[in-house]
């Protein structure tokens, strides 16, 4: 599991490996609305465990790497392929994409329709059995806890941004932006290469986000070369919070908030905050007439 450095003042501190981010999950491809077999979102559904993040078919035919590379090129594929707005053959998923990795497809393809869900916001559905062909919609409604955002409101760029408020936060405040690139490349984000929905990335992070006032992006002192890192911005602390940002963490993991007692505590206080802000000192008033000599 990809760690990254625990911070000083949160020693609980961990964050995601691609493997909890888009784990494995239980069910199978939603299939377009219409259809008698069709998945309806209800109140009271089961959700995605993500806890299990292991994928344990066939598990002699690849390694995790393998299969977190095969699960980030089927993502790709998907996304690129959505560009035209026309269904996506199984076909051509299994000829240019799985290959001899047609044991696993299932596996497959239910990591990628949980980080196409999760990371991009979009719902991998199946149109119906006899097409074997599928589509992508927007699918950022059911993550509501990032619906604050209003800046980037039902887009792609939404997921993105929570992850990285996330790795912020469960780091401790700051992360260096080179940890930041460690955890995305496993999602298939490269900041030197151009992403089919995120274009440039390393632009869309450290300068659209910055610009936005979502994130801050500084250098940090007395490394060289130098390195930056990344914090919190002032509009992610007005549009949302540190609870909404923790239950998002918690829905991916598929844990309690609580499971991380210093973050939980520090989001509660924060919240306590908001509620009851603490009075703000009053100027002092002069009399006019004793301050006459």
């Amino acid at each position: 599991m990809l760690q990254i450095p625990r911070s000083r003042s949160h020693p609980g501190a961990q964050l995601w490996s691609s493997s909890d981010c888009c784990p494995g999950v239980s069910g199978e491809i939603p299939r377009a609305s219409g259809h008698p077999d069709a998945s309806q979102d209800t109140p009271g559904a089961p959700t995605p465990n993500f806890g299990q993040a292991q994928v344990t078919s066939a598990p002699e035919l690849c390694t995790q790497k393998q299969l977190e590379l095969k699960v980030a090129e089927l993502v790709q594929f998907l996304l690129i392929k959505d560009q035209r707005k026309i269904p996506i053959k199984r076909s051509g998923i299994m000829k240019h994409v799985v290959q001899d990795y047609k044991n696993i497809f299932p596996e497959l393809l239910k990591l990628a329709a949980e980080r196409l869900h999760y990371v991009f916001g979009y719902k991998l559905v199946e149109l119906d059995p006899k097409s074997n062909a599928y589509i992508l919609i927007n699918a950022l409604e059911p993550v509501h806890m990032d619906g604050e955002l209003r800046g980037c409101q039902r887009t792609p760029t939404t997921g993105l941004l929570m992850i990285i408020l996330g790795l912020i936060f469960m780091n401790g405040h700051s992360i260096p932006e080179n940890d930041v690139w460690v955890f995305l490349r496993r999602l298939g984000v490269y900041p030197t290469k151009k992403h089919s929905v995120f274009g440039d990335p390393k632009k869309l992070i450290t300068e659209d986000f910055v610009r936005q006032r979502y994130l801050e992006y500084r250098p940090i002192p007395h490394t060289d070369p130098v390195d930056c890192e990344l914090q919190w911005g002032p509009r992610a602390n007005l549009e949302t919070s540190k609870m909404k940002v923790l239950m998002f963490v918690a829905k991916i993991h598929n844990q309690d908030p609580k499971h991380w007692p210093t973050q939980y505590c520090e989001a509660l206080m924060d919240e306590q905050r908001r509620v009851n802000p603490e009075p703000q000192p009053q100027p002092l008033e002069v009399n006019v007439r004793d301050s006459q000599v």
